[in-house]
């Protein structure tokens, strides 16, 4: 009983952060940024001027649109608000283009690539996510980490709900086939340059798509991967050490980013039946067999999401990434030759 009431209590402030919901297209105006990003989902269509739910569907669909980015953003953050959207003021969504099939997909992604030379950086948002949190926080990322060509986003079907994390779990497991065919048809379509961004419980989906290929015998695909980053990954550390024993030779470089202050892995333990979370591992020292390098970010501070997305929405820490890679597609020979944070102290005091 006393469990149960601590969980409730664990779960207060994730369900209080009610987030704001865009409603239809916004108008453009000259001074915000506009990004373009696509968008490869198993959810079905929204209701409520959503483009897409939180149900599960059988059929991948692929969009290609565009955000706006006001012209007074801050690094790190999501400005919103809820309903019709001033693209002025706020992150916006402009434009929705439904695209056929995985072969036209590409096919886009070759015409407004801008940097011949700059990978295709996939991300896979985590649990309690929208595909409205996932679009604009991949747009955000864009933005800030000035990459010149546009991202992919994965969608799986989150709930969006705080609530919902058994139901994510299960959405995780749904859509891994799905997640480890676009990779088979990207890579079949000649898109090899691929980087991984997965975070939280896309960690887990990823590791799940990756173990499944090698399981296929598909390993070819998996080398091709020029990176893969888990930020804050939502696993449980011994399943990720089977996941990636079964997976074989890991991507290089491959990263783990972790931090002490995520207040959303402590509540993911707890559901989880107090199980420490991959990305609240105490040393790089648990995962030192593995060939993964371990960035620690606990030293910066903590950015919007209560300590969950620590390396994007810090602006310290997107500065310090930016000086450390030139950027997360050119981040493969930089990032390998990382180490872990604690370097960085100044005076015993947080970055920020």
């Amino acid at each position: 009983m006393l469990y149960r009431f601590l969980l409730l209590i664990a779960l207060v402030p994730l369900a209080a952060c009610e987030r704001p919901q865009a409603t239809g297209f916004s108008t453009p105006v000259p001074e915000a940024t506009v990004e373009t990003l696509f968008i490869a989902t198993m959810r079905t269509e929204g209701q409520r001027g959503q483009m897409f739910g939180e149900k599960r569907s059988e059929t991948m669909s692929y969009v290609q649109a565009e955000i706006s980015i006001p012209a007074r953003h801050e690094l790190g953050k999501i400005e919103r608000a809820t309903g019709v959207i001033d693209a002025s003021r706020h992150f916006a969504p402009l434009s929705a283009k439904d695209l056929a099939d995985a072969p036209a997909l590409a096919k886009q992604l070759g015409k407004t690539r801008r940097k011949a030379d700059e990978p295709l950086l996939i991300y896979v948002h985590g649990y309690n996510n929208t595909l409205e949190d996932a679009a604009f926080r991949l747009a955000q990322i864009q933005h800030d980490f000035e990459l010149k060509n546009p991202a992919l986003l994965f969608s799986w079907p989150s709930a969006g709900d705080p609530l919902g994390y058994a139901y994510d779990r299960d959405s995780v497991l749904f859509a891994r086939t799905d997640f480890a065919r676009l990779l088979e048809d990207l890579n079949r379509a000649g898109q090899r340059r691929v980087i991984i961004l997965a975070h939280s419980m896309g960690s887990y989906l990823v590791m799940e798509a990756l173990r499944q290929m090698a399981l296929q015998g598909k390993t070819k695909e998996i080398q091709s991967l020029e990176a893969v980053v888990l930020m804050s990954p939502d696993i449980d550390p011994d399943v990720f050490r089977r996941q990636a024993t079964e997976i074989g030779r890991l991507p290089r470089p491959f990263i783990i980013m972790t931090t002490q202050r995520d207040r959303v892995l402590n509540v993911a333990g707890l559901l989880t039946g107090r199980k420490e979370r991959l990305g609240r591992i105490q040393s790089a020292e648990e995962v030192a067999d593995l060939d993964v390098t371990v960035m620690d970010f606990s030293l910066f501070e903590t950015g919007e999401g209560m300590g969950h997305m620590v390396p994007v929405s810090s602006p310290a820490a997107i500065r310090f990434l930016r000086r450390l890679t030139g950027g997360v597609g050119l981040a493969a020979d930089e990032f390998s030759r990382y180490v872990l944070l604690g370097e960085h102290r100044r005076d015993g005091r947080l970055l920020q």
